[in-house]
């Protein structure tokens, strides 16, 4: 069993999956259950996922990620499955104190759960990668989202076929301080 460093080590952002592979249903089952006990502020969990496997809608949901102009996001066909985060109203509590912080608390909400099915996708052995380009409008009509709901991220999980990388990250002094800024 890995610890937890070494599955946060492991974690990347895959952009090549195995398509003829399927993510069996217990382990997102799996994942969506870590996600679920994610911290929120005041416990609002200010969120919906959407789990798109159906492989035409996934299809279609991928092409919504993707730019031509751009040329980026074409590996998202690849992957089986995508998890589409929803942003929900916060609770009382939780809206009452982000108007009084100045702080929207589903954002940084959102941000947990996302890091909690990615984390919990590489426990199971699987590839994950983040979006948060994608047309949203396109989307939202595709997976009958109303109108006055956000779209955050879309999540795509599979078999990764990229080997593991090595993480550039800042030395620790540049991004942690002790007891000062």
């Amino acid at each position: 069993m890995k610890t937890f460093l070494e599955l946060a080590r492991s974690r990347q952002s895959d952009r090549a999956f195995d398509a003829a592979r399927p993510v069996e249903k217990d382990k997102i089952e799996r994942i969506l259950a870590a996600a679920q006990l994610a911290p929120s502020a005041c416990n609002a969990q200010p969120y919906k996922m959407i789990v798109v496997d159906e492989p035409e809608l996934k299809n279609k949901v991928a092409d919504t990620t993707s730019s031509k102009v751009l040329g980026m996001n074409h590996f998202t066909k690849q992957a089986p499955v995508h998890i589409v985060v929803v942003e929900e109203n916060p609770n009382f509590t939780s809206g009452i104190g982000g108007v009084v912080k100045d702080k929207h608390f589903p954002y940084i909400d959102i941000g947990i759960v996302a890091a909690h099915i990615t984390l919990a996708a590489a426990d199971e052995g699987l590839g994950s990668c983040i979006l948060g380009w994608f047309d949203e409008k396109k989307l939202r009509a595709l997976l009958d989202i109303p109108s006055r709901k956000r779209i955050l991220l879309d999540i795509v999980i599979g078999y990764s076929t990229q080997p593991l990388r090595d993480k550039k990250r800042k030395e620790q002094g540049k991004v942690v301080g002790y007891n000062k800024y």
